[in-house]
């Protein structure tokens, strides 16, 4: 299957309409959960964003961007160094000395390879978020939930210290369908001390906020 078209044609207009009609929806989820707007941070994931409309999105207003891929966090990163980066990708091992000072925090640790280069070439202030498969799901990337607390404890061994998870629930028909998925990232952040929950994308990240996500990676619902 292609990729989808990169997205230009741009208004700071447009975007910036786009981007007042998400954060009410998010602070109407936040309330839901007795939390305040502040409490959930915006992530505008850009991967299908093209260079040239990054300023637009910056002038509207987003100031935390989140991509997918190494060379184009690179790529992008060189032309706008003062926005809020996270890597929100599957993460290489051998792409991690390039990405870490980079970013602010990476959303998708899932592997020793990767916690053994974080080790060696991880920043003081870089976060890191670990990637629970959340659904046991075959052949897709994440700890199994039962597997979370020794790699917690691996990560600890390499001086490395997870403050959150971040999960990407099972293809869902619905919203509501992810819901279930959702709160079990919750108690699993919760049972592990951990704070962030980077869960929830353009199709639900309302539901995810309901049940306790602090970062949404929002795409298409801001450029559309």
């Amino acid at each position: 299957m292609a990729p989808p078209p990169l997205v230009t044609g741009l208004t700071v207009e447009r975007v910036r309409a786009n981007l007042r009609e998400v954060q009410e929806e998010i602070a109407a989820a936040a309330r839901v959960s007795c939390r305040t707007p502040d409490d959930v941070e915006l992530l505008a994931a850009v991967k299908y964003v093209a260079l040239e409309e990054l300023g637009t999105l910056v002038e509207a207003g987003i100031t935390l961007f989140g991509e997918n891929r190494a060379q184009e966090l690179e790529r992008k990163h060189a032309e706008h160094p003062d926005v809020t980066w996270d890597f929100i990708g599957q993460l290489q091992s051998r792409k991690v000395k390039a990405i870490a000072p980079l970013v602010r925090r990476i959303h998708s640790v899932a592997s020793d390879s990767a916690l053994d280069q974080l080790a060696k070439h991880g920043h003081g202030a870089l976060e890191i978020y670990v990637e629970v498969n959340v659904a046991e799901e075959e052949g897709k990337a994440g700890i199994a939930p039962g597997d979370l607390a020794a790699f917690i404890d691996r990560a600890g061994g390499g001086g490395l210290h997870p403050t959150g998870l971040m999960t990407m629930p099972p293809r869902a028909e619905t919203a509501e369908d992810s819901r279930r998925w959702f709160a079990a990232a919750r108690e699993l952040a919760h049972a592990h001390d951990l704070h962030g929950l980077s869960m929830g994308t353009t199709q639900d990240f309302a539901v995810a906020v309901e049940e306790g996500a602090t970062c949404v990676r929002v795409g298409s619902r801001l450029f559309r």
